[in-house]
């Protein structure tokens, strides 16, 4: 059995010794690190087809190129337990070198979670967590992340309606989310009566729950929600019917383009950034640096972090495209 992870770390100088020229596939050592199999590690995500995910994509496949091992991504397209259970099985029954899970119910992977570690199989939780038996976990600290944002609600709104939008209720990647902003809502006393509507996992059912939503609730003060794809569609509804300009504020989560876009034309107030990217590149990191010190460096809990993008910040967003955003493939060297 596999021990279970402690302090938090940065991923900075972690890679210092990767100097010169890198080799593809394992066996030639990366940098003066000493030589290694090409591990295969498996990523088992909730929405595998989503926008979202698309730097962490990137993460993963830099990292791998980086270290020469492999990944696969694997899971549920739409947010079914089973399926990424079922995926998760699989990986453990071939035995791969480690998974990453992204684990949004609170029970249904704490077997599978056991059963790989008890075949030493480190596992990591990624982008959302749960209190089992996993190493560690890189990703945003959820429900203070919708704490701030129900600070925020409060002092744009003041008082009235706020729409609450989430993609899927209690799955534990958004839910902590939600919980927080509520609870700050509330503590702050400010008399504004929070209305929580589930939208769905597909960008396209997100968007009409949300128009319809609005168009039966025309005296809202306020839009905000907890996930990628109905911060999108929030954002949508309040620039076809004006409603900023109408005194309505609005806001959520994550770096879509169209939300970026959307942020600067002043539809949206703010996104809140969790850097997906690193959700890809540090489970690798930290799967590949667990093997190659025997089991001695457990992957440590890691706070992605908690970035208000507004429309006074959101501009270098938008005039550079980066794997690390998701907004091209290009591989290059960003200069600050």
């Amino acid at each position: 059995m596999l021990g279970a992870g402690g302090a938090v770390l940065g991923s900075s100088g972690l890679l210092a010794a990767c100097g010169g020229q890198q080799e593809q596939g394992g066996g030639e050592g990366v940098g003066n690190f000493p030589s290694t199999p090409q591990f295969e590690f498996v990523f088992v995500n909730h929405v595998t087809t989503n926008e979202f995910f698309t730097p962490t994509r990137y993460g993963a496949e830099d990292a791998c190129a980086i270290l020469g091992c492999k990944y696969q991504w694997t899971g549920s397209e739409t947010s079914e337990a089973a399926e990424m259970v079922n995926a998760m099985n699989a990986a453990i029954s071939r035995g791969v070198d480690g998974i990453a899970v992204s684990l949004v119910d609170t029970k249904a992977f704490n077997g599978p979670t056991e059963q790989a570690l008890a075949k030493g199989i480190p596992v990591v939780a990624y982008n959302a967590d749960v209190d089992n038996a996993r190493l560690g976990y890189i990703g945003q600290d959820l429900y203070t992340s919708g704490y701030e944002m129900g600070k925020r609600i409060v002092d744009l709104v003041g008082e009235g309606k706020v729409a609450l939008f989430i993609a899927t209720p209690g799955q534990l990647n958004i839910q902590p989310r939600i919980d927080g902003a509520v609870d700050a809502i509330k503590e702050s006393g400010a008399p504004i009566d929070a209305k929580e509507i589930a939208t769905g996992a597909e960008v396209p059912e997100e968007l009409r729950r949300i128009e319809s939503w609005y168009l039966g609730n025309k005296d809202v003060k306020g839009m905000f929600a907890v996930d990628a794809g109905s911060t999108q569609g929030v954002g949508q509804v309040m620039d076809k019917y004006g409603l900023h300009d109408k005194g309505v504020r609005g806001g959520g989560y994550d770096l879509l383009p169209k939300t970026l876009e959307l942020i600067q034309k002043g539809s949206l107030d703010f996104t809140i950034d969790q850097e997906p990217y690193q959700q890809g590149f540090l489970p690798v990191l930290y799967l590949w640096m667990y093997h190659l010190s025997g089991g001695l460096l457990v992957p440590p809990e890691t706070n992605t972090g908690l970035v208000f993008i507004t429309r006074e910040t959101v501009g270098p967003f938008l005039r550079t495209e980066s794997r690390y955003e998701g907004s091209t493939g290009e591989q290059k060297y960003i200069k600050g």
